[in-house]
């Protein structure tokens, strides 16, 4: 398998002598092109920090993010702006949306910081909300959409530029459970049918197991990784499912 990304001795301090707190210590792993990956770990434990790292969004006191075999701190500013706006998506649990601009001109942004030319952008823009089923939502003010729909949108606005890889950030914490698995469902079909790399930063334990491994953080440091058994991987769809089948026949008896 190819490597996509790769930490070197990854560490992460905050604050200076007696305030200073290292929120990652020493990491060193590699993910492979095409890998779903979930890092797990509770609150405060450095995984939202070790995915900031790996997406280059901040900078690691010490060691080296790899990507594609370069050493991303010998990358221009220019280099890794494209990074960011080309090969990576990101989700995040906050939605980061201009709330007053319509749903097109949310999708529309990645692309005009890539300089798409703007003959391309519009049909781009709407390939990518149909993906997401939210083409008849273009017009929309995105402040006019519902937690899910926002969601759907940050993820129509992760993969306009079909990224390699998309990171999301508990990317259903917010969501109630039918739109949470319509969010997963999404995640996972770019990760099956197009090649799409995932890593998902998560603290659901369901979440986790869909993905073909799961590495676990504690105090800053790995404390395992893993690939998921097959098996495992099996249940988890089957209670996806189930819970999905469970939520969708409630919500269709109050339409009634």
């Amino acid at each position: 398998m190819n490597t996509i990304i790769e930490a070197k001795n990854l560490s992460k301090t905050y604050g200076k002598k007696a305030t200073a707190f290292q929120a990652l210590k020493d990491i060193n792993l590699k993910i492979y092109k095409g890998e779903s990956v979930a890092i797990v770990g509770k609150s405060g434990s450095g995984k939202s920090t070790l995915m900031h790292l790996l997406a280059l969004l901040d900078t690691p006191t010490k060691g080296k993010v790899i990507i594609g075999g370069e050493d991303s701190s010998t990358m221009s500013n220019r280099k890794l702006n494209k990074l960011r706006g080309n090969t990576f998506g990101f989700v995040f649990q906050q939605f980061f949306m201009n709330p007053n601009d319509s749903v097109l001109e949310n999708i529309l942004l990645p692309l005009k910081i890539s300089k798409i030319k703007r003959s391309k952008r519009k049909n781009k823009a709407m390939e990518a909300l149909k993906i997401v089923d939210l083409a008849s939502k273009a017009k929309n003010k995105a402040t006019d959409l519902s937690g899910g729909q926002k969601q759907r949108v940050c993820i129509a606005r992760a993969i306009v530029n079909n990224p390699e890889i998309i990171f999301a950030d508990e990317p259903t914490g917010n969501l109630d459970s039918s739109t949470g698995d319509k969010i997963t469902d999404l995640l996972f079909e770019l990760n099956r049918k197009k090649g799409v790399t995932l890593v998902i930063v998560t603290h659901d334990e369901d979440l986790a197991k869909l993905c073909g491994r799961i590495i676990r953080i504690s105090d800053g440091k790995i404390i395992s990784d893993s690939k998921v058994r097959k098996s495992t991987m099996k249940e988890a769809e089957k209670r996806h499912e189930k819970v999905a089948a469970t939520v969708k026949a409630r919500n269709e008896r109050s339409k009634k």
